[in-house]
């Protein structure tokens, strides 16, 4: 990206209201930190080649896990992180509005490599960028 300023999660996440639709506030390697407005319901999908990480940067976010012991719901306050292993079916939910940053590989769709129907509130993109 080229940027040799320091960037404000809170401006980046002001620059935009859409919900579930990230923006690309920097790479590192060849990975990209993204930040997202949440709420309500994501949807059930697996990133097949690339774990996936979560800070909760406001609010709370919720995230359904489907293992191999069964499923389960790990509960991220803000400033919790979490990295949901590769090959993991998960859903991110957030019960009120929340803000997230997450970390993955560049080209790494939200919706992951499997995924169900993408209801219309969820953006199936590899981030947008800052406006």
């Amino acid at each position: 990206m080229g940027l040799t300023e320091p960037i404000s999660l809170a401006e980046a996440l002001a620059s935009f209201d859409a919900l579930w639709s990230p923006r690309i506030v920097t790479t590192v390697n060849d990975y990209d930190v993204r930040v997202a407005k949440v709420e309500g319901e994501h949807l059930w999908h697996v990133h097949e080649n690339t774990d996936e990480f979560f800070l909760v940067v406001e609010g709370e976010l919720h995230i359904g896990l489907r293992e191999a012991a069964g499923e389960r719901t790990v509960v991220l306050p803000r400033g919790s992180v979490f990295t949901v292993p590769r090959g993991i079916e998960h859903k991110p939910y957030a019960p009120a509005r929340a803000a997230i940053l997450v970390i993955e590989p560049t080209g790494t769709l939200t919706v992951g490599d499997r995924h169900e129907e993408v209801p219309d509130h969820v953006d199936a993109t590899t981030g947008h960028a800052l406006s």
